[in-house]
């Protein structure tokens, strides 16, 4: 008696069995190339911070320093070698970073200074425009006021132990200088507070 031929192809289960398990391994795999996908682009991530953090403003030219000397906390007035100061001994109050129409204490700049403030001094007589320019500036650890008399310049900016004298307040060199020594390396209280002080600013 003739046996009927199979109608479809059969494949050995040996050869089943195979391809079943290379698909699988195929399946286990891709986790990884995602995971080494998500490691570049962190990486390439990372680089581009890094690059972007490099970026920092150069101080600008005519920057005068000084050695500061005593640093205590004192009461009442206190005579200074520069005008305005840039560092000594200061008032225990400090005076709140932001924009004044009026002189402050200078005792209280002083201590302002010393948690990293920048303070900008301006003659009475400077425009109204270039005074926006200046509140415009003030805030962020800057503090802005007039200075009554004797500036050597029409505005002058003053961090601890640096200053920088400039003819008008629209001179890129000042903004260069508040973003240099706004909380820079030469303050010597880095991170104290220029809020919860003295004065209300404008």
């Amino acid at each position: 008696m003739t046996r009927p031929k199979p109608t479809g192809s059969r494949r050995p289960k040996s050869t089943q069995a195979a391809r079943a398990r290379a698909s699988a391994g195929g399946n286990r795999g891709w986790p990884y190339f995602v995971a080494l996908g998500a490691v570049v682009a962190l990486g390439i991530g990372l680089v581009v911070v890094s690059a972007g953090g490099e970026d920092e403003v150069a101080p600008p030219p005519g920057i005068a320093t000084f050695d500061v000397g005593s640093t205590q906390h004192v009461q009442g007035p206190v005579t200074y070698p520069q005008t305005p100061p840039v560092g000594g001994d200061h008032s225990p109050v400090w005076q709140n970073c932001g924009f004044y129409s009026e002189p402050v204490a200078p005792e209280m700049g002083v201590h302002s200074m010393e948690h990293g403030a920048v303070w900008i001094t301006y003659q009475p007589g400077l425009a109204e425009d270039q005074v926006d320019v200046l509140r415009g500036l003030a805030g962020n650890y800057v503090l802005v006021s007039p200075w009554a008399e004797g500036l050597p310049s029409p505005v002058v900016a003053s961090a601890w132990g640096s200053q920088l004298a400039v003819d008008s307040a629209t001179n890129p060199d000042l903004e260069a200088f508040v973003e240099t020594f706004r909380q820079g390396p030469q303050t010597p209280e880095p991170g104290a507070a220029c809020r919860g002080g003295q004065g209300e600013p404008e």
